[in-house]
């Protein structure tokens, strides 16, 4: 999917995954250590949640990644975003035939998805908090593992991996001292955390797309001169193309190596 203009769901899932073992490690630093399951599913849902804002585009891992229940959600965000960008933009922004890379690429967009999150997994309970894992290790599989996952045979596999690990996780969770009560641990407040991985992963997803060269309007709806869907981003000499070089034998790498030492940090290893 616009192979020129985004970043690669492996990019997109590495960063993901490598930020909130980054998260881990600050946390440990801070003295709010991540017991391990938090890390590891932490990591698992911001991979996923790395892919989410691509909602709005039909040839996406995630509005493909469900069948015809992801598909027909594609639509609605599309309709919805390019709705958005018309009744907002300003006389300096471009005219659009469709919502990509608006209204799911912003800030505002990955704040509503993390509060809504924390909102259902603490209102459902296990259930909720097995869909919230089912949906994201799907992602994260299908991102990081994007070659091995063609195909509709393939989509059958991981999503029988995928509620067979979102089944153990939620069980390990649950268990006391391994983190359903991270960071939040007043009564009724298990699994409030679950929404921080959706917000990083959301973030991180938006900054990678701010790299490649159409640049990302994360900071919608704040106005910009004559733009309110500003394309955010770098000098243009510094950004790349999707699945150049630079993306695959430079940030993959960066991202793999961040990854592992925020997780050896995180879990007090260095």
């Amino acid at each position: 999917m616009g192979r020129a203009t985004a970043m690669m769901g492996p990019a997109h899932s590495l960063s993901g995954a490598a930020a909130w073992l980054g998260v881990g490690a600050a946390a440990a630093a801070a003295g709010y250590t991540m017991p391990w399951p938090v890390l590891l599913v932490g990591a698992l849902i911001c991979a996923g949640a790395a892919l989410a804002p691509d909602l709005d585009h039909k040839a996406a891992t995630i509005s493909t990644a469900f069948g015809p229940l992801s598909r027909g959600l594609c639509e609605i965000v599309d309709k919805l975003s390019y709705a958005v960008y018309k009744g907002t933009k300003k006389q300096g922004d471009p005219r659009r035939s469709g919502g990509h890379r608006t209204l799911t690429h912003t800030w505002l967009w990955a704040a509503l998805i993390g509060a809504g999150t924390s909102a259902i997994a603490i209102t459902g309970e296990r259930w909720a908090v097995l869909a919230i894992l089912f949906v994201h290790i799907v992602l994260a599989i299908e991102g990081l593992l994007w070659r091995a996952t063609r195909g509709q045979s393939a989509d059958v596999l991981v999503w029988l991996l995928a509620a067979t690990s979102a089944w153990i996780l939620a069980g390990v969770l649950d268990q006391p001292g391994n983190g359903s009560d991270w960071l939040f641990t007043a009564p009724g407040q298990e699994y409030l955390w679950l929404g921080l991985p959706v917000v990083l992963g959301a973030l991180v997803h938006d900054i990678g797309d701010a790299l490649t060269v159409s640049g990302c309007p994360i900071l919608w709806p704040i106005p910009i001169g004559r733009k309110r869907w500003y394309p955010v981003g770098p000098p243009k000499a510094m950004r790349f193309r999707a699945g150049s070089w630079v993306e695959l034998k430079v940030l993959m790498p960066v991202f793999m190596v961040l990854g592992g030492v925020g997780c050896a940090a995180a879990l007090n290893v260095i």
